[in-house]
This record gives structure tokens, sequence and C-alpha cells, in this order.
């Protein structure tokens, strides 16, 4: 087996698991997990409506390119949502199958391993940026995220000598797990040290639909670029979804955007890789990136939950403002995550997830994700309401 393998790391759920594994919660208490980031909102029935027009077509086979239709119908969404002077359909975009799987891809087709392969992560971080990076052959970078920095990583702290060594640098935004948001001059910025020192810039913006205020959407890298005239998108990629925005998870559908430079190869890569998405599939996404109505019911929705699980929260818990996303970020009364978590487990039967399993120790030895918890608000709003009152219950107790 590949040897690299040894070194990644269990994924969080893992060790959650392992921590709950001894633990007896009360029985009179429903269980109530604020833990994995699946949408439980309605999926959009237009979406589903399709699969079940088209799925005579899954006897055919699909092309990695993907249909067309569906080409054309994410440029023109995302030249419309991010300002853009267009995308080409047929070299700038490529529809996957969910932003991990071609997180993942990406970085096994674009990392050169022959010579040195860093790739810097915000840290706490979702884990694909890791695994991809050691099953490639590359180290991870791990950039701090804390609350002195707004969550967003502090690129100004990186040496020149290190950014020598670093082939890609990895976005979140908004971010997982903080909720923090890349401001446009923020990537104009990372633009600028990308053509200084030869790195590709890989945005996750799969939150990027998940907003709080309207007139407000976050920006991404690709409208950084339309607003620098850098319509070629050199050296940027982004990754997009359905997962979050239209509540379709199980779909698995997503798009890769940017470089026509990096997404030839990557598209030649995939063709080895044969991960095409299946056509039925296909003409849900269509069906799905051409509505905006249930986009905007889903983001009043996540609204209403922010705010009444706020109003119970806040007295009592530290968290940054949500900017966007489906996560809270509070720090923990006392300061120790894990036995939180536990606790919280064992007394009132809600399960969280600990934020030191999300990061990983930085520069100075810490983990910024410890002394915090991940909490996500993706189930309706009665048992999301009721898990925070409970939280509550646990802290006023001592």
């Amino acid at each position: 087996m590949n040897p690299d393998l040894d070194a990644l790391h269990p994924y969080p759920f893992e060790k959650l698991a392992a921590l709950k594994a001894d633990l007896t919660p009360p029985s009179a208490l429903t269980h109530i997990p604020l833990t994995i980031g699946e949408p439980q909102h309605a999926p959009y029935s237009a979406a589903l409506a399709a699969l079940v027009a088209h799925q005579a077509e899954m006897g055919r086979y699909p092309a990695t390119n993907g249909l067309p239709a569906l080409r054309e119908t994410i440029a023109n969404w995302a030249s419309q949502r991010f300002a853009l002077a267009g995308l080409d359909s047929e070299r700038q975009v490529l529809p996957v199958n969910g932003t991990r799987e071609a997180i993942f891809a990406f970085v096994q087709a674009a990392l050169d391993r022959a010579r040195p392969a860093k790739v810097a992560v915000p840290n706490p971080f979702y884990q694909i940026y890791e695994g991809a990076t050691l099953l490639a052959g590359g180290e991870p970078l791990y950039l701090d995220c804390t609350a002195d920095n707004g969550f967003r990583p502090d690129f100004s702290a990186v040496s020149p000598d290190t950014w020598r060594e670093v082939q890609i640098v990895f976005i979140c935004s908004p971010g997982n797990p903080t909720g923090a948001v890349t401001p446009l001059e923020e990537f104009k910025q990372l633009i600028a040290l990308a053509d200084e020192h030869d790195f590709i810039i890989a945005s996750d913006e799969c939150y990027s639909e998940l907003y709080l205020d309207e007139a407000t959407p976050p920006p991404g890298l690709l409208q950084a670029c339309a607003a620098l005239g850098r319509h070629d998108y050199r050296r940027c990629m982004v990754f997009h979804s359905l997962s979050k925005r239209s509540n379709l998870p199980g779909l698995r559908s997503g798009f890769v955007a940017g470089d026509a430079d990096l997404l030839t190869p990557f598209k030649r890569y995939r063709t080895y890789h044969g991960c095409a998405m299946s056509l039925p599939l296909q003409h849900a996404s269509i069906a799905a990136w051409q509505d905006e109505g249930h986009v905007h019911a889903n983001r009043e929705a996540y609204r209403e939950k922010f705010s009444a699980v706020t109003d119970v929260l806040a007295p009592v818990m530290d968290f940054p403002t949500p900017e966007a996303s489906f996560y809270l970020w509070p720090a923990v009364p006392g300061g120790d995550d894990i036995d939180f978590t536990q606790r919280l487990f064992v007394e009132q039967h809600v399960s969280v997830l600990p934020g030191s399993l999300m990061g990983r120790p930085g520069r100075d030895g810490h983990n910024p994700g410890s002394s915090r918890l991940r909490l996500a608000l993706v189930a309706e709003l009665a048992p999301t309401l009721e898990a925070a009152e409970r939280l509550r219950q646990l802290i006023e107790r001592g």
C-alpha cells in the first residue's frame, strides 16, 4: 500500500466517535447532533424532478467535460454572481462531483513533488486540504486563524524563503469552521503574492451562498481577478458546490472554474481518474444553478436560526459575529473543548465538534482550534434552538 496513507490523520468525526464511545447520555433526552455540516433543509424539488425526468440517461456514459448546457449554465451563474466579464464555458469551467472530490484530485494533478511542495492551508481547516497534500507528496503549511487576525490567515507573516517553497494556497471563504469571509482586497493582495512567488490559489467557496446580510454577498477569488482586469484568472481556481446552496449534499455536484492553463491538464487527469458526473445528475444540476428563489429562501431559514441561537448563547458564550456559512465558532467556558464536548453529551445528549479536532499545532505549538467548538446549525429551527438551550443550561450549571 502507499506508505503516505500512514501519514493521514483520522477524520474529526472518527476522533469524536472515540471520545464518546464509553459515554452514556441521558435516555430521557432526544439526541441532537450539531456536528456534521450536512444540510437538513429540504432539497431543491426541481432538481429532484430533473433526476426522475432524465433517469433513462443512466444508460449512457457521461463525458469528463460535462454537458455543454451545464457548463454554460455554470458560467452564466458565476458571471452574474461575481460580476465577471464572462467565463469561457469550454475552457474555464469543469463540472465535478462536489468540492471535496475536486479539491483532492486537483492537488494530485497540480503538485510537483520533484521540488519543494508546500501547500498553505488555513488552520483550523477542512481536513481534505491536508490529506490531499500528504497523498500528493507535499507538506502542509498551517496558517493559524485566530481572533487576533479575524479568523483569517495572516499571509504577511509568511517569509519570502517559505513562499518560494509554496505551490498551492488554499482559501476557504466563507470559512469552515469559523464563518469568516475574505474581503475583496485580501483576495487582490493574495493574487499579487501569487504572481510574485509563482503559486496557485485554490479558493474553496462552497458556502458562498449562505450569508446573513442579503445586501453583502461574500466576494470570490474570480471577482477579485475581474476587478483587477485579470480575465484569464491566471493562477486562480475556485471550487463551488450545490450541497449547501441547494441542500443537495447527496447529489455530489459542483464545479471548478478559473485559469484555463490549469484546467486543461486537470481535465486530462480526470479523464484517467474516471469521475465524470452521471447525466441525470447533470440535468438536476442545471435546474439548481438556474434558480435563485430556493437559495434566497434557504438563506432566510438560516438567518432565523442564527438569530434565535445567538439570542440564547450570546449571554453565556463568546463567538465571532456570524457573517456566512452555517457554523458558530464559540469559545468554550473554561477552555477545555474536549471535556466540554463530553460533558455536553453526557448531561444534555447534544453532540458538537471540538475545535481542536479541526486544527493542528501552529508555529508556536498551539492548536488554534483548541478551546472552541464548531456548532453546525443545519437542522430545522426547533431542534437547533433546543440544542442551544441545553448548551446554555450546561454552562449556567457550571
